[in-house]
């Protein structure tokens, strides 16, 4: 007698067979079925996953819609209507969907497939959108895995390193216009920059001139900057808790000559900062440069 130890008699596929037939490996099948939904498998007495002659079809036509260039979750979407006889209708802008694009290539070590994703974004949404329910929320998300030990630390590197540089290439030219200037520094010793960047590209979006210095600053340069230009706003960011307190008392003095914002995770709630004239930013990016925006206009109308 003859034993198949790779397909049930039925004609369902056990994981490993389906990968061989589809091509693709075990774990990224299982990352398009948590992610997306691709397969649909049943579970034997046993409890092991067992897969269709079906899901070989989504398997086939995934791979056939990212060969085309449609991003994971549209070609996911689109095999699945297939098989199940659907038309497929027109692709509308879901940022859950988009966010778990990006994971996927971005957690592959993927950059060519991230930057299409973040392409195919900024063809259909605003900066707004996609920094706020796409970017944004992925680093949150990206840090729980990491601090949960479900990310390397390799991954948060690659990311940081993909999303930063897109953003400083939205960044270009945001010095330029006729509107309020903002400077823009992480405190000694931080070299975490997304969220201020982030930020820095809100406030261009309503109008500021943005003169960014980047990570680990020392204050010193701050104000010698603020002396020469004048700005209508400093802002200053931290992640690292540590490295609030250190500078507290050169925070303080800086603010009885500028308006001073401190922002990240380090700043809200730190008793180091309650002092006249600073101000904490301690929501999103995009909410907080239309408060310190309409602070600004509000001091300028009196």
């Amino acid at each position: 007698m003859l034993y198949s130890f790779g397909m049930p008699s039925d004609g369902a596929l056990r994981i490993g067979e389906l990968s061989k037939r589809a091509g693709v490996s075990p774990e990224l099948l299982r990352a398009w079925e948590r992610r997306y939904g691709l397969m649909q498998p049943t579970r034997s007495a046993g409890g092991l996953r067992l897969y269709s002659p079906a899901d070989v079809e989504r398997v086939r036509l995934m791979r056939q819609h990212l060969a085309e260039g449609l991003a994971a979750a549209e070609a996911a979407a689109l095999a699945s209507r297939a098989v199940a006889g659907e038309e497929a209708g027109p692709l509308t802008l879901r940022p859950n969907a988009a966010r778990d694009d990006l994971a996927d290539a971005l957690d592959r070590f993927d950059e060519p497939r991230a930057q299409e994703v973040l392409d195919r974004l900024l063809a259909v949404a605003t900066f707004e959108t996609l920094v706020g329910e796409v970017v944004l929320p992925y680093l949150h998300e990206l840090g729980d895995r990491w601090q949960r030990g479900e990310a390397s630390i390799a991954q948060e590197h690659f990311a940081t390193t993909v999303l930063r540089g897109r953003l400083l290439g939205l960044a270009r030219g945001w010095g330029l216009g006729l509107g309020p200037a903002a400077v823009l520094a992480c405190l000694p010793g931080e070299q975490h920059d997304l969220g201020l960047i982030a930020f820095g590209l809100a406030l261009r979006s309503r109008g500021w001139r943005i003169v960014y210095l980047g990570t680990d600053v020392p204050l010193e340069t701050v104000e010698e900057l603020g002396r020469q230009l004048d700005p209508s706003l400093v802002v200053l960011s931290a992640v690292a808790a540590e490295r609030v307190r250190p500078v507290a008392g050169q925070l303080q003095a800086l603010a009885t000559r500028h308006r001073v914002a401190l922002g990240g995770r380090a700043v809200a709630g730190h008793d180091a900062v309650e002092a006249e004239g600073l101000v904490v930013l301690s929501g999103d990016p995009i909410a907080e440069a239309a408060n310190v925006t309409a602070l600004v206009q509000g001091e300028g109308r009196r």
